[in-house]
C-alpha cells in the first residue's frame, strides 16, 4: 500500500517494512501476556494454581514461556506472508535465524513489561488498554514504517534512541545483509535492561496477589 510512496534506501519498500513488522508483531503479541494474568486473576485461576502441589513460579513463568512460544509461531507465519508479497532475506541463515532470535527475545522482554502491568490493574478491560496505549507512541515513532531520517528534526531525536528503532534497524541489517552498527548492542541492553528491571517488579507484584 506504501509502497509507492515512500522511498526507502537500498531496498525495496517490502523488504525494508517486514522486519518492522515483525518486531511490531510481537509488541502486539506481548500485551496480551497482561491480559491474560489479569483475567486468571480476576476469575481466581491464579488462587487455584497456588493451592496445588507445583512451584509458585510455575504461574508466571508458564505464561511468559507459553508467549513466547506463541510469538515464535507468529513470527514464523508473518514472514511467510511476507514471502508471498515479495519479501527475501538476503543474508544466510545463520543471519536469518538471529534475526528471528532477537526479535522473539524483545517480545519476551515486553512482556515481563506485560505482566507487571497485568498484576497491577484489576480487570480484563483496564490490563488490555493500559497494555496498548504506550506501545502505539512507541510503534509509531520508530523505524518500522519510514526512515527515522524522514522525520520532523525534534521527533528524530526521540526515534533514534528508541528501543524500538534500533531493534528493528538491527533486525534490518541482519534479513537484507547490511552492515551491522552499534544499534545491535543498544537493541541488546535495551533487551536485557527491561528483562532486568521487570522481571523482579513482576515476581513481586505476582507475590502481593496472595
Amino acid at each position: 500500500m506504501f509502497g509507492g510512496a515512500i522511498t526507502t534506501p537500498g531496498t525495496s519498500y517490502i523488504n525494508y517494512l517486514i522486519p518492522g513488522i515483525l518486531v511490531q508483531t510481537v509488541l502486539f503479541g506481548s500485551a496480551q501476556t497482561g491480559v491474560g494474568l489479569a483475567e486468571d486473576l480476576s476469575k481466581g485461576l491464579i488462587d487455584r494454581f497456588k493451592s496445588l502441589p507445583m512451584a509458585r513460579s510455575a504461574v508466571l513463568a508458564g505464561r511468559i514461556i507459553s508467549d513466547t512460544i506463541r510469538n515464535v509461531f507468529v513470527v514464523l507465519l508473518m514472514i511467510g506472508v511476507g514471502y508471498l508479497i515479495g519479501f527475501r532475506f538476503q543474508a544466510g541463515f545463520l543471519d536469518a535465524v538471529a534475526a528471528i532470535a532477537l526479535i522473539v527475545l524483545f517480545g519476551s522482554a515486553f512482556s515481563w513489561i506485560a505482566a507487571a502491568i497485568g498484576f497491577s490493574v484489576k480487570n480484563t478491560e483496564t490490563a488490555q488498554v493500559a497494555g496498548f496505549i504506550w506501545i502505539f507512541p512507541l510503534v509509531f515513532a520508530s523505524s518500522i514504517f519510514v526512515p527515522v531520517q524522514t522525520m520532523p528534526t525534534w521527533l528524530q531525536k526521540f526515534a533514534e534512541v528508541s528501543p524500538i528503532t534500533v531493534t528493528v534497524n538491527t533486525v534490518r541489517a541482519l534479513t537484507l545483509g547490511w552492515e551491522l552498527t552499534s544499534d545491535l548492542w543498544y537493541a541488546l541492553a535495551w533487551t536485557f535492561g527491561i528483562m532486568l528491571c521487570f522481571t523482579p517488579l513482576s515476581v513481586v507484584l505476582y507475590k502481593r496477589t496472595g
